[in-house]
């Protein structure tokens, strides 16, 4: 394996973590035990800690490595407040079609199901997948790429924000799931003062912020 490739890998590896919850802000990563674990020298991991400083998911350490930088409170806020306004408006424009709005009902119902599936195992890691999935097929839907585009540049903080919240509640799983059922019992409806609703509701009780 190439230095470049191995670099790769560690960087992958250490990114997944981190946006799955597995190591969480704050938490300090070490190159030697990385490297170690890999398999490899510390220089690529060297490398891929770089990359990810650069990302503002880690804060370099001389001689010791990296803390994993937390999102903060206004940040959250910032991407919940953004996340309000890209899926409302996907809502909006979804109630204009009847075909559309039938086939994401389905989509999200089949999503809901698989939720309830990995609340019930407990497996919170592919609960906030299937969480990231959920919402971004509502704006994908709608059919509006520079909206779609915008949310997508916002799904790494969305993942690792509810991989946090998943973890520091794990017995809320199952009203997470309720409440997606509303979400998309709105959307079946094609009530757009319910989604918004609901959906504020949601990310107020999941992330314990006001964003109204």
């Amino acid at each position: 394996m190439t230095e470049t490739s191995s670099a790769q890998r560690a960087y992958d590896i250490a990114k997944e973590q981190i946006l799955s919850g597995g190591v969480r802000g704050g938490q300090l990563l070490s190159e030697v035990e990385m490297a170690a674990q890999l398999g490899i020298s510390r220089t690529p991991v060297h490398e891929a800690f770089l990359r990810l400083a650069a990302e503002d998911l880690l804060e370099l350490m001389p001689r010791r490595g990296a803390v994993v930088v937390p999102i903060s409170a206004h940040d959250a806020t910032d991407v919940l407040e953004m996340r309000l306004a890209l899926e409302t408006a996907a809502v909006r424009r979804l109630c204009r079609s009847a075909d559309a709005v039938d086939a994401l009902f389905t989509d999200l119902t089949a999503l809901i199901t698989q939720q309830r599936d990995t609340a019930s195992a407990g497996d919170v890691h592919q609960f906030a997948a299937a969480d990231d999935a959920f919402h971004r097929r509502i704006v994908e839907v709608a059919g509006n790429a520079i909206a779609h585009r915008f949310y997508c540049s916002i799904s790494e903080r969305q993942r690792r924000m509810m991989a946090d919240a998943a973890r520091s509640e794990s017995s809320r799983l199952a009203a997470l799931v309720d409440e997606h059922d509303e979400l998309a019992a709105a959307i079946g409806a094609r009530d757009l003062a319910r989604f918004e609703a609901a959906l504020v509701g949601h990310l107020e009780a999941t992330y314990r912020v006001t964003i109204r």
